[in-house]
């Protein structure tokens, strides 16, 4: 078990929810729009980062809470050691700023990730691979937090000093030397850091996937192109190198930020924007689940599963369910009714929500 006692206050449709006596499986029962995915996101928020949805901040308070929400849970990390009650939310007198708490104490959301290893799928992920380039080497960093919290630091450090060389290549007057030197010394240094991270990733998934059979989650082959030699050097170089053509352009056309994650679907040799809906979902399924399981060597693992029970069949249910048990990592799903979750019923602390209530079952 790594979360309990989880309070939602004025958090979209719940006004004040608790829920306690969490298992490593978790289950939460209702009618579409009732709250379920509500719930789930905002155990996400206990990851750096915006949330499995990437909404504002101000989208999540509901009208009820003048503007602002609170979310807390008390983290179980277990080998006798003391809980850990960590919080999130927004006052109404700081708009748009993000507060979190460990144990009382205001921290970042990046600090977060040392805590707990997040992880989810949703249905908005089916159409990942058929999506830009820009959301999967977001979902690559996400994974790569998980494993290395570090990785977040160097995602955001990276993204300020992008930002700002694009800003000094579009401005009308000719770039300061100097001052791009120092710029781009940053975005090597950050850069290598964040392009080494995702190789990891990539490397740790795809040697997980290979430990595992092909059926019945279609097994992805996964790649990682970064676009050049990983090193602070050879990407320092390329950006020097480049400045005429990325002033021309008024933006850097090479680093980190324009890498790509490849999927191909290991039984056809067949990208995986090309495969059916179906496959695709498989084979989010397979990454998902290895992710969950080399999560959960480190810090306590939490994997969130919004619908994904009802688009399997009964010999995928019981397989995820199989896998779900034997990774290490807290569960909690959701789903319109229990029949799908019959397997797993005895077993799972199970909820209803109706209209942003919860019940325990």
């Amino acid at each position: 078990m790594a979360l309990d006692r989880i309070t939602l206050s004025t958090f979209r449709n719940h006004v004040g929810t608790q829920l306690d006596g969490a298992r490593q499986l978790n289950l939460l029962v209702g009618e579409n729009g009732a709250g379920k995915t509500n719930v789930l996101e905002a155990l996400s928020l206990f990851a750096p980062g915006r949330g499995m949805r990437r909404a504002a901040l101000a989208d999540m308070a509901s009208h009820l809470g003048k503007g602002g929400f609170a979310a807390s849970v008390t983290l179980d990390i277990g080998d006798g050691g003391e809980p850990v009650k960590l919080g999130t939310g927004m006052a109404p007198e700081r708009p748009g700023r993000r507060i979190v708490q460990v144990n009382g104490a205001e921290a970042t959301a990046i600090s977060l990730g040392e805590w707990l290893a997040m992880g989810w799928l949703t249905p908005a992920m089916d159409r990942l691979f058929a999506d830009s380039a820009g959301a999967r080497r977001r979902y690559m960093d996400r994974l790569a937090v998980a494993l290395e919290p570090a990785h977040a630091r160097n995602a955001s450090r990276y993204e300020a000093a992008h930002r700002e060389r694009n800003k000094l290549l579009s401005d009308e007057r000719e770039p300061d030397p100097t001052w791009l030197d120092s710029i781009e010394a940053q975005m090597a240094e950050v850069g290598a850091a964040l392009a080494q991270g995702r190789a990891r990733l990539v490397g740790a998934l795809s040697h997980r996937l290979a430990e595992l059979p092909e059926a019945p989650f279609a097994r992805p082959l996964l790649s990682y192109d970064p676009g050049g030699e990983l090193t602070c050097e050879a990407l320092a170089s390329q950006l020097r190198g480049g400045r005429a053509r990325d002033r021309a352009a008024q933006r850097t056309l090479s680093g980190p930020h324009r890498d790509e994650l490849g999927v191909v679907m290991a039984g056809k040799h067949m990208p995986a924007a090309e495969c059916s809906t179906g496959e695709q979902k498989a084979m989010l399924v397979a990454i998902t689940l290895a992710h969950a399981e080399l999560a959960a060597r480190g810090r306590p693992g939490v994997l969130l599963l919004d619908e994904v029970a009802a688009h399997l069949d009964p010999l995928r249910r019981e397989a995820l369910f199989d896998r779900l048990r034997a990774s290490g990592t807290q569960v909690w799903l959701t789903g319109t009714e229990r029949a799908p979750f019959d397997a797993i019923l005895d077993e799972a602390a199970t909820w209803r929500v109706t209209g942003g209530t919860v019940e325990r079952l």
